[in-house]
């Protein structure tokens, strides 16, 4: 059973940054991640102990050929959302690319070293999920063992699972921040029962200003606002990655025909050439 994630020194988010740049840059020119995981062990700073955390995802790579559940063990090290996109990434079936979650996972290793808030961190992460299409069950509770929320947070986030889908996201969200709180106090109303209000005024604003549309209109003006890493697009698929071979048979195809044009202006097309010797066969 792994250990409780917790928050981690500086230095290690700036090395996992590092570490998820490399592979996903050197990934690109289509190296195995076992070779890769290899050669940047090195590259690390062995102050850390993310080069002891490598150590341990190589092993559990050229064993079970995943990285996901060595994650999950490494439980105090890796947090629980960045298990859970690996495990993804490494589902045959799912469209979740490992570059795609190599983009994600350093955007917020490098969010965190420049003291992340747990509004943004939250936004970043929940937008990772809806862009991508990942199970929200299980995304979102990743989400609330996260060590930058605290148990306030955690609840809520596990509230927001079981009602996302059957309230509006804005509403959500307006209910659980400090403008609502404001709103409570002017008209004199209880606040029992209501809350907990981790949002400031500025978020319950675009929350109730993005009342009824489209959730993505609402995860970009909080994006401007707190500054959190732009989430990576999903990349569509290649269409021309299997051009320049059509092409090439085309043009065998067209010569032949040009050839053979070619022989009957001058003399004539010898089909006996084209016929089956039986005594071959």
């Amino acid at each position: 059973m792994s250990q409780p994630s917790r928050l981690l020194d500086r230095v290690e988010y700036v090395e996992q940054g590092y570490l998820f740049e490399l592979l996903r840059e050197r990934t690109a020119a289509e190296i195995p991640m076992q070779e890769l995981l290899g050669q940047i062990r090195y590259e690390l700073l062995t102050t850390t102990k993310l080069p002891i955390a490598v150590d341990y995802l190589l092993t559990e790579l050229k064993h079970s050929g995943q990285m996901a559940p060595a994650m999950y063990k490494m439980g105090h090290y890796f947090s629980p959302f960045q298990a859970f996109l690996v495990e993804s990434a490494e589902m045959e079936a799912g469209r979740f690319t490992m570059e795609t979650a190599l983009e994600v996972l350093e955007a917020e290793a490098k969010y965190r070293v420049k003291d992340a808030t747990p509004a943004g961190l939250f936004f970043y992460q929940f937008e990772v999920l809806c862009r991508n299409r990942l199970n929200y069950d299980k995304g979102l509770t990743a989400i609330s063992s996260d060590p930058a929320f605290d148990t306030a947070w955690a609840k809520w986030i596990l509230v927001l699972r079981a009602q996302i889908g059957l309230i509006d996201l804005a509403d959500l969200l307006f209910l659980a921040s400090e403008e609502y709180e404001a709103r409570l106090d002017d008209a004199g109303h209880s606040k029992d029962g209501k809350g907990p209000f981790l949002f400031g005024r500025r978020e319950g604003r675009i929350a109730l200003g993005n009342r009824k549309k489209e959730p993505l209109f609402l995860f970009a003006a909080m994006q401007r606002h707190l500054g959190y890493p732009t989430v990576p697009r999903p990349k569509p698929p290649n269409e021309n990655q299997d051009a320049i071979p059509q092409l090439m048979r085309r043009m065998e195809r067209l010569e032949m025909r040009i050839k053979l044009m070619e022989e009957e202006r001058r003399a004539g097309i010898d089909i006996t050439r084209f016929y089956k010797d039986p005594g071959k066969e």
